[in-house]
């Protein structure tokens, strides 16, 4: 089950870099604008948003990372921290911009966290 939970745990830190390299980098290039049905405008006056949400998602990866990595207790709560940070953020997502938030990130850090629970 531990197994599991890190690769789990791995995904939902992937999904972050992803989100990352989307909002910090692509967002005024095709990748994104289609990803987010933006127009060369909207993307162009939100790009500064865009950047600093990509960065929050960049530290939500590496506290993932850091968890996997780090030696118990110290990676399990940092595993623990961080996914609840992921479901929180997701969550908030969902409720106040796109329902699509829920799905694409509060669920897979939800799983993921079940399952980090469950291997402990």
């Amino acid at each position: 089950m531990e197994i599991l939970a890190n690769v789990l745990v791995a995904l939902v830190a992937a999904l972050h870099v992803y989100i990352l390299v989307m909002e910090m980098f692509l967002w005024q290039r095709r990748p994104g604008m289609s990803f987010h049905g933006f127009d060369a405008e909207m993307a162009r006056r939100t790009a500064p948003l865009a950047a600093n949400q990509g960065l929050y998602n960049g530290f939500l990866a590496a506290g993932l990372v850091w968890g996997l990595i780090a030696a118990d207790p110290t990676g399990f709560r940092a595993q623990v921290f961080f996914l609840s940070c992921v479901i929180v953020a997701g969550v908030y997502g969902g409720v106040t911009a796109n329902r699509r938030i829920l799905l694409a990130q509060a669920l897979p850090g939800a799983v993921a966290l079940a399952a980090v629970l469950a291997a402990r």
